[in-house]
């Protein structure tokens, strides 16, 4: 990557007793797109604030380009921040809202230069044609488009996004996402976009970051963080159908859950207890030699999702619909031993 557009080093911050970021590392390379993905209360929204300096660390430090910012203003950063909530200014034209951050005097631009700034951002944004329309007479997505849009036509040096989608409907969603990956590689700006979405993190991010309780667990490309996650925390906050966890013991050569059932065959030298997990994907509904009884079929399409009660506990099987299993049909799961993951 050379060197970083933005570094984090061991940021801390603390809410009274409440733990919000606990020594959070990270890095942003010159172009890239990194997706901030954990569960709500794990410090996402903060650290976008502090990096933004609307937060003071406890500890730790904020470097952009090389030079440490930790201690200046949000206005010294020009870092742009998009919130989850639209915040517009009721009864102002969509013209007036993205001309508001370039009428400051210390922009010094001119009547003619807010003119095409916004021009370029109304045309990047497919908001041409809503110009001149009252921001109270937009359709949530018009919305986000026009906060993204007040965003961009500062041309900052560094976005953040905070959940910008997350309070539009799913095919909305879907539709921004995409968009926001293309501005993004036509503006060439580094991005940091906080989210609790996996589908966001694995088809938006150049690299997804893993944050649980405050703290950095795995940071990687999607396929990497998808494929070999580093514990069962991580593991768990990607996939759908979540990823099926097994506590295991070896004996022998074998992993054996806790009733006994055969799982994958173990290492000579693997531990003598551990987690073992496997994908959905990686689970045939046929093959193995223990039973286990079909409790929900889920249709998804192409596929189809089974639910069952297997080696005493419940798993999940992502097969093809034309394996024609039903609830309370038996199955014998089959897992993949090339897929097997385990921790110790």
């Amino acid at each position: 990557m050379g060197r970083p557009f933005l570094c984090v080093r061991g940021l801390e911050k603390r809410f009274d007793r409440s733990v919000a970021l606990d020594g959070v590392d990270l890095e942003v390379g010159a172009g890239e797109l990194l997706v901030v993905l954990g569960p709500t209360g794990a410090g996402k929204t903060t650290l976008l604030r502090t990096i933004a300096g609307l937060e003071t660390p406890d500890r730790g430090e904020v470097l952009v380009q090389g030079r440490d910012v930790t201690g200046l203003l949000p206005a010294q950063r020009d870092v742009a921040l998009v919130f989850q909530n639209f915040s517009l200014y009721p009864g102002w034209s969509v013209r007036a809202n993205l001309e508001f951050p370039l009428r400051a005097p210390e922009r010094g631009m001119n009547a003619a230069q807010i003119a095409e700034r916004v021009e370029w951002a109304a045309e990047l944004l497919h908001i041409t044609a809503l110009l001149e329309r009252d921001s109270r007479r937009l359709s949530g997505g018009e919305m986000q488009r026009v906060a993204i849009g007040r965003a961009i036509v500062r041309r900052p040096r560094l976005f953040l996004m905070d959940e910008p989608l997350s309070n539009l409907d799913a095919k909305l969603r879907e539709q921004l996402r995409v968009e926001l990956v293309q501005l993004a590689r036509r503006l060439e700006t580094p991005l940091v976009y906080v989210t609790h979405d996996q589908a966001e993190a694995l088809s938006m991010a150049d690299r997804i970051c893993v944050l649980a309780e405050g703290r950095v667990h795995q940071s990687g490309t999607p396929r990497e963080v998808y494929g070999r996650p580093s514990s069962p925390l991580v593991a768990k906050q990607l996939g759908q159908p979540p990823i099926n966890l097994f506590e295991a013991r070896r004996e022998g050569d074998r992993w054996l859950s806790a009733d006994g059932t055969f799982l994958a065959p173990a290492a000579p030298d693997a531990p003598e207890r551990a987690t073992l997990g496997i994908r959905p994907e990686h689970v045939q509904p046929r093959g193995g030699d223990s039973p286990g009884v079909v409790e929900v079929a889920e249709e998804t399409g192409p596929e189809r999702v089974l639910v069952a009660r297997w080696a005493g506990t419940r798993i999940h099987v992502l097969c093809q619909r034309s394996i024609a299993l039903r609830a309370g049909h038996p199955i014998e799961p089959r897992l993949d031993p090339e897929h097997v993951l385990v921790w110790k």
